[in-house]
């Protein structure tokens, strides 16, 4: 070490010993420069990263080759049912296809519930626009007409029928992709030799592309013909899909007056329930009140007239009922706040919504992410719903889920409230009506909020809530 030290301290100009140590290496600021890769590395980069997009793009062609095949395959379906409904719905005039219209039309609209979904997979959205079914149809004659009413008055019903017989011919294009893929295929095949057998048989070449393939020139001019058909066919094949997802949207989606009753229906549902909700919660304060706070007020008074009447001749009784009284009054108070609280929690009117929920994810055993992005001025039933769901989403996390952790993620999107509870739990959570999760979505609905959760056995359950509201404020609070 001591040598080293001695070695080190040589001046620059001085005489250099044969074992000394090199001098260190540039700065740190120098090492620290990216090295600039050679002109090799980086086209092997670029040709890696073509290469995935390709891959990409021919795996997404190859399934929506797929989806159009199977598109193709229904304009057969599509045509005998549409033959058949119209059929009796001619013959309903006489009475006869009242029998049978209540049991094609399931099958009309289990078909174009299928398109639907197709154009799902395009990431065209197809609303169902079809009237509910009533409530009560009875089991006799009188309730099989009131079924076939329900059918023709639907205006949904006659728009299937429409898009059944226009599918019959529309629907074909969905063979399209696979006929670019055959073809290009094809060419390849005649690239790579097969045009000699085809020569031997007949004597005349394959014609592929207005070229005549019998020698190798146009052999490889096939090929290249073949290679441009397979990138029309990696281009063409989503807009193929997507121009019919279209179709299907315009006649099997909802109209501006579907829409609107749709609408309508929905609001009187989310009042109907914003009712019931707002009676419940009424008669539970109800109960809160006489069974507990009310109770102790009045022992209280009771207490404070024994302790009134002891007050001359037993001071120590006295003083022992004043301190029970005391007692239950802290009691009511303490009751009295929790009932407060049960209606609108105090720390959204001093805290706010962020902090609020900062604060449940504080106080739960379980360990949970938290990050909000928030306007700090929403109204105070948006901010109260938003709250008490998240509390129920999270004890349903810590009671049912069996999770080790959690996340909880809430943002605001173009006027809409967003949040998201996900846990690594056993999954399996359902809507199912008397759980917690549907007195959930009654409670959004009073304001056109929704619910939507995904929960397969073996988890994770992830469920996110949106409540369109607008905010008073173009500022954000983060967390």
């Amino acid at each position: 070490m001591r040598e080293h030290t001695m070695v080190a301290e040589v001046p620059a100009s001085g005489p250099r010993r044969p074992d000394a140590v090199p001098a260190a290496g540039p700065p740190a600021e120098e090492r620290r420069e990216p090295r600039e890769r050679p002109p090799r590395e980086r086209a092997l980069s670029a040709g890696r990263s073509a290469f995935s997009a390709v891959r990409r793009r021919t795996r997404r062609a190859a399934l929506d080759t797929g989806v159009g095949t199977v598109v193709g395959m229904s304009t057969m379906p599509s045509l005998a049912l549409f033959l058949v409904t119209a059929y009796f719905v001619i013959l309903f005039v006489i009475g006869i296809g009242a029998v049978a219209l209540p049991i094609c039309i399931p099958a009309v609209r289990w078909l174009c519930n299928r398109a639907r979904r197709v154009a799902g997979w395009t990431g065209v959205r197809v609303e169902v626009p079809y009237q509910p079914e009533p409530a009560e149809i009875e089991r006799d004659i009188v309730g099989w007409m009131r079924r076939c009413k329900w059918i023709l008055t639907d205006r949904a019903t006659w728009r299937d029928l429409l898009w059944l017989f226009l599918n019959t011919a529309v629907g074909m294009i969905g063979f399209l992709p696979a006929a670019l893929l055959y073809y290009a295929g094809e060419g390849l095949v005649l690239a790579g030799g097969l045009w000699q057998s085809l020569l031997s048989d007949n004597g005349t070449g394959r014609m592929y592309c207005g070229i005549v393939v019998d020698s190798y020139p146009t052999a490889v001019a096939a090929g290249f013909l073949a290679v441009g058909v397979f990138g029309l066919w990696l281009w063409t094949t989503p807009f193929v899909l997507r121009g019919y997802a279209y179709f299907t949207r315009y006649l099997l989606g909802h109209t501006d007056t579907t829409r609107l009753a749709s609408r309508v229906r929905h609001l009187a549902e989310s009042r109907s329930g914003a009712l019931d909700t707002q009676a419940a919660e009424l008669r539970r304060i109800e109960r809160d009140l006489h069974d507990g706070a009310q109770a102790r007020l009045v022992g209280l008074g009771m207490t404070l007239g024994a302790a009134d009447r002891h007050l001359d001749k037993d001071t120590d009784e006295a003083r022992r009922l004043l301190r029970e009284a005391r007692a239950s009054s802290v009691l009511a108070l303490r009751e009295l706040r929790d009932l407060v609280r049960g209606i609108h929690p105090p720390v959204l009117a001093e805290r706010g919504l962020a902090d609020a929920l900062r604060a449940l994810c504080i106080a739960s055993p379980l360990p949970f992410e938290v990050s909000v992005t928030i306007p700090p001025q929403l109204s105070a039933p948006v901010e109260s719903a938003v709250y008490f769901s998240v509390s129920e989403l999270l004890t349903n996390v810590l009671k049912h889920a069996g999770a080790s952790r959690g996340e909880l993620t809430v943002r605001y999107e173009r006027g809409v409230l967003l949040a998201r509870v996900t846990d690594n739990g056993r999954g399996g959570a359902s809507m199912s009506e008397g759980s917690g999760l549907a007195g959930i979505r009654r409670r959004l609905a009073a304001f056109d909020g929704t619910i939507d959760i995904s929960s397969p056995p073996g988890g994770p359950t992830v469920t996110e809530l949106e409540i369109p509201c607008a905010s008073s404020s173009p500022r954000t609070f983060s967390s």
